[in-house]
């Protein structure tokens, strides 16, 4: 865990008082900025020391090939991992001959300041040399939301005692050295000089543009930077450059007082299809624009785009300081990974490290477009029409497993197969059911007609296609789908996985149904009368297992029977279970990593009774490990559902702090995007008791006693609403957008200019107690209000 007593919990900052080396690495992704294009990591602004060292641009990729002991059919040839472009962030400072590095010499202060309300990362530092001068550094950095390929920094040096000789140098730097993945699956594969350079150009003393390009997926992206400068009489500038390295160096003597300030612009873009030249003068006209605006412009932008979206999108949680500021945290980063996607995906990571070769997984569309969808919902649609535009390689796929339809990757950057573990990359087919739940949520809450049009009916069809494919009758007539991997990656290549049969069923009903809505478009995707008819007869007759004998739904198929892990003997350190156990002995045991009935319960809430969904969530309680960070929030909601409150406020802040608290001890390859979005999961539709779809929002707030009040914004069919509960009674305004019909706690009520407030009924306690593998209890919560 990050033991940083330095960092302070406050509402609206996420503040570090003191520079701890031994967490350096996590610091540099929770300090990460981002604007879904552009994606800078925390790194020091001279570079040294670094943990992981990140530049990142969302679809920048390098091929590398898979290896295989023994080759299979249909297993993905090749991987894809994200690039460290070249880095921008790089402004080195000399302090007389000597290098500002805090290694040596005295820091007497250093603080750093994420401002969720700003978006900037500002730094402060006090420094004294080895040979005895003192300097006062002040940086301010941001990725800009309005200037999509634009970032800049303010730097600024103060001479405190003395006069000094300062020299400043702005850096591009391509091909840094890269730190090793390990043995971790987690982590990323390591690239060696993964760019090879076409140009370097220097204009004047303080312009420079480089254009690389990669070995293996042949795309070519280009960096520039230009500079405002102002320091006292006598400041000389020079720019020089080189393949890799194109420098700006300012040198000047200042008194004590006296400041030296830069403002550093530098921009990125990258094609697989545009020429050298052009990309160049692409980042030529983004530098220009950048100027034109200037810095304060930009900040200003910045403040501007960020106060709309906190409009729409706060949450407050009084009682737990912690889990207050860890909640927008987390919100900020969700932004960030999304604010201008335009037809990108977001990896699991966004683009704040490397893990999982920056890879896009089914947890954006399950954890992370939801929550979106209600709070800035065009970063959904960005997101979607990627999958869209990935569809012939989808169909592709399919056609490769003998299917029709569609088979969209379990992991991936450029849409092709990625994974070389088979049960995941040629079995979890759930993942095109995810897309079509993340479709249809978004058109039943945005009612974008055009998109329900263009994109959303596109990928219903041929994920319902790929369902009718992959499933048959049986002889008593129920529907069947065998041989695939749920959520729980424990328990691999089963018959009729509950998860995926009942996400599978509504994918076919809504395909159905969009058909139904564009009759022409679906006409002309070649959709009939008769297949529909299909879609609709398996959606009937969808198979989903239950054991009489327990009372509970099986996993999948005789999960129920399988034998029980031995959690006694599995000591903490031997977790995650993946990486000291071997496959085939999880597979066999009734052992789960994360959410996978108590997921399908929160999605298809309709499919069960609440006796059942009580039944379930007490038998997987004492089964699932979590040894993934997308189980926790999952596990909060259906907690707080069937009446566990204290227990839900456990794994909220389970969920909640995963980054900030480093639980899963690889924050260092980037922030979790999913668990991220799981404290604002957890809140809203945990406590809130939020649940949309069908064109009604319903919401049933429960509070636990951490907590005192709980208030959240969201959007819903063209209307903004707010909140606020408090363990008495629950209160709804409507902030912009039409009237709107309610559910409070199973009362419909219209909710229009006037507040309408309403008491919550006392939450029933569970009948029966739960218990979670031994040692694998959430931790207990401590408020910190």
């Amino acid at each position: 865990m990050i033991r940083h007593p330095a960092f302070e919990v406050a509402p609206w900052t996420l503040t570090e008082r003191r520079l701890d080396l031994d967490v350096l690495a996590q610091t540099e992704s929770v300090f990460a900025l981002s604007n879904g294009h552009i994606g800078l990591r925390g790194n020091l602004d001279e570079g040294e020391p670094h943990g992981a060292p990140g530049t990142f641009l969302n679809g920048f990729y390098e091929l590398r090939p898979l290896p295989y002991a023994e080759a299979g059919y249909g297993y993905p040839e090749s991987g894809q991992t994200v690039v460290n472009v070249t880095n921008g962030k790089l402004i080195r400072l000399l302090v007389g001959d000597e290098p500002f590095d805090l290694r040596y010499g005295t820091l007497h202060q250093h603080e750093r300041v994420l401002d969720l309300r700003a978006g900037t990362l500002t730094r402060t530092a006090r420094w004294t040399s080895p040979t005895g001068t003192s300097v006062r550094i002040r940086s301010t950095r941001l990725v800009s939301y309005t200037h999509r390929a634009v970032a800049a920094i303010r730097y600024e040096v103060e001479a405190v005692d003395r006069p000094t000789h300062l020299v400043v140098q702005s850096e591009l730097v391509a091909n840094e050295t890269q730190t090793s993945a390990g043995g971790d699956p987690r982590a990323a594969a390591t690239l060696r000089s993964p760019l090879v350079a076409e140009d370097s150009v220097v204009d004047g003393d303080n312009l420079a543009i480089m254009v690389h390009r990669t070995r293996a997926s042949g795309l070519r992206v280009a960096a520039g930077m230009w500079h405002e400068i102002d320091g006292p009489d006598g400041t000389v500038t020079e720019a020089q450059g080189s393949d890799d390295v194109s420098r700006v160096t300012v040198a000047t003597m200042l008194s004590p007082g006296q400041k030296l300030r830069l403002v550093k612009f530098f921009s990125y873009g990258w094609s697989a299809k545009r020429s050298r030249p052009a990309l160049h003068d692409q980042v030529a006209a983004a530098l220009a624009a950048a100027r034109l605006v200037g810095w304060d412009g930009l900040r200003a932008d910045q403040r501007r785009f960020l106060d709309a979206f906190w409009d729409g999108a706060d949450v407050e949680v009084e009682g737990d300081a912690e889990v207050q500021q860890a909640v927008r945290f987390g919100l900020f980063h969700l932004l960030q990974s999304a604010a201008r996607l335009e037809e990108r995906p977001i990896p699991a990571k966004g683009l704040t490290g490397s893990g999982y070769d920056g890879h896009a997984f089914w947890d954006t569309e399950i954890f992370v477009l939801p929550v979106l969808t209600h709070t800035y919902p065009r970063a959904v649609a960005d997101a979607l029409s990627w999958r869209r535009s990935i569809l012939p390689l989808a169909r592709a796929r399919a056609r490769q497993l003998g299917l029709r339809g569609a088979a969209f990757p379990w992991r991936t950057i450029h849409g092709e197969e990625c994974s070389g573990y088979w049960p995941a990359g040629a079995a979890a087919f759930h993942v095109n059911a995810d897309i079509a739940h993340a479709v249809a949520q978004y058109v039943d809450a945005c009612q974008d007609a055009a998109f329900d049009r263009d994109t959303g009916l596109h990928v219903l069809v041929e994920t319902a296609r790929l369902w009718c494919a992959l499933g048959h009758h049986d002889a008593s007539g129920r529907y069947r789908i065998d041989g695939v991997t749920g959520p729980d990656e424990y328990t691999a290549v089963t018959d009729n996985n509950v998860y995926t049969n009942l996400l599978a069923q509504r994918n076919l009903r809504e395909a159905a149904e969009a058909a139904a809505r564009h009759p022409a478009v679906a006409a002309r995707l070649q959709v009939t009368e008769e297949e529909i008819r299909r879609w609709r007869d398996a959606a009937e007759a969808m198979t989903v297992p239950w054991d009489e004998r327990l009372g509970v739904h099986p996993q999948s198929e005789g999960f129920t029977q399988h034998a029980l892990w031995d959690f006694a003997a599995t000591g903490p350190d031997r977790y995650p279970l993946l990486l000291h156990f071997p496959y085939f002995d999880l597979y066999r045991r009734q052992v789960v990593k994360q959410a996978d009935v108590v997921l399908a319960m929160h999605l298809r809430g309709d499919a069960f009774t609440p006796e059942q969904k009580a039944g379930n969530f007490a038998y997987y309680e004492a089964l699932t490990v979590r040894d993934s960070s997308l189980s926790a929030c999952t596990q909060a909601v259906i907690a707080a559902e069937v009446g566990y409150l204290e227990l839900a406020y456990r794994y909220l802040g389970e969920a909640a702090l995963m980054d900030l608290a480093d639980l899963e001890k690889n924050t260092v390859d980037g922030v979790h995007m999913a668990s991220l979005a799981g404290a604002w999961i957890a809140l809203v539709a945990g406590f809130g008791g939020m649940r949309a779809g069908g064109g009604r929002m319903c919401f049933a707030p429960s509070l636990p006693s951490g907590i005192t009040r709980l208030a959240f914004r969201l959007r819903y069919r063209g209307s903004l609403m707010s909140v606020s509960a408090t363990e008495e009674t629950t209160a709804y305004r409507l902030l912009e957008g039409p009237p709107i019909t309610l559910t409070h706690h199973g009362e419909e009520f219209d909710l229009g200019q006037e507040e309408v407030t309403r008491p919550n009924p006392p939450r029933p306690a569970p009948e029966r107690e739960v218990h979670q593998p031994p040692g694998r209890e959430p931790r207990p919560r401590r408020p910190r209000g």
